[in-house]
């Protein structure tokens, strides 16, 4: 198998060693890993494209690239230049460091590789290990990504069908806050949503004079209702959310129709 790997905390970043190495496992010993990420940190830049500028592109060692850009360009440099010739048969983007669960999952730049290559329509996985006091200060924090993560794929991918739906199906993953040992198994999930922990600004005057502002998040261990992502990671569980490009809120379209239509 031919994978294209890439994240948004940089080139150099410990969660992408971890990726590359469950890439090659899946990939086999007649398989291709290639990588392709940012030069620096492209947290928070969800599904942003570099649509303005040109972005520069640099090969570091065989089958191994590092952009000017985004997650999403990541993924549009792999398949319209460096794997032009023979794309990937799979995108996975990680693993980053904090979850990319509930509310984060809109602003995650490792997300946003995952929906640029359902675009294209190719398989494509999103993996975020979260942190926690069990494990950020262990030496590996990422242990539960590394010893679940290449069987995780793996049964994702067995689990994939034929699907007529335009917007083809990408997986936010979310490995819990413990060590590897600690993981209670795997639960498919909807994506919930953290009440109390939107994003803010702290205004700070800089050494200029001038007035900075430093965007502030809100706090990560706020359990979401049972049955969604957040709540299961806490609960020890591996987390998977099948997800779509689409974000029509099809609950709102006859309500929304009937109000309109007079």
């Amino acid at each position: 198998m031919r994978i294209l790997v890439t994240n948004d905390d940089g080139i150099d970043a410990p969660g992408l060693a971890i990726l590359e190495t469950i890439a090659r496992e899946i990939a086999g010993p007649t398989g291709e890993v290639w990588t392709v990420a940012p030069a620096f940190e492209q947290s928070g830049v969800g599904h942003c494209i570099s649509f303005t500028h040109p972005m520069m592109i640099e090969k570091l060692a065989e089958r191994r690239y590092v952009t000017e850009g985004s997650p999403a360009d990541c993924v549009l440099a792999g398949l319209h230049h460096v794997m032009a010739d023979a794309p990937p048969e799979l995108v996975l983007s990680g693993v980053n460091r904090g979850n990319n669960a509930a509310e984060n999952t809109l602003y995650s730049g490792t997300v946003g590789g995952a929906i640029e290559a359902a675009l294209h329509g190719l398989p494509a996985i999103a993996l975020s290990q979260f942190l926690g006091p069990d494990n950020e200060a262990r030496d590996n924090p990422f242990e539960a990504a590394a010893m679940h993560g290449a069987a995780l794929v793996r049964g994702i991918l067995k689990a994939e069908r034929p699907d007529p739906n335009p917007y083809r199906l990408f997986y936010n993953v979310n490995f819990p806050p413990c060590p590897g040992a600690g993981v209670r198994g795997v639960r498919v999930v909807r994506q919930g949503f953290r009440r109390d922990c939107a994003f803010s600004v702290d205004a700070r005057p800089s050494p200029a004079g001038k007035l900075a502002l430093w965007v502030r998040g809100g706090p990560q261990n706020t359990p979401t209702e049972e049955g969604t992502d957040v709540h299961a990671n806490l609960c020890g569980h591996i987390t998977v959310t099948p997800m779509r490009g689409d974000l029509t809120a099809r609950d709102a379209l006859n309500r929304l129709s009937d109000a309109l239509s007079g």
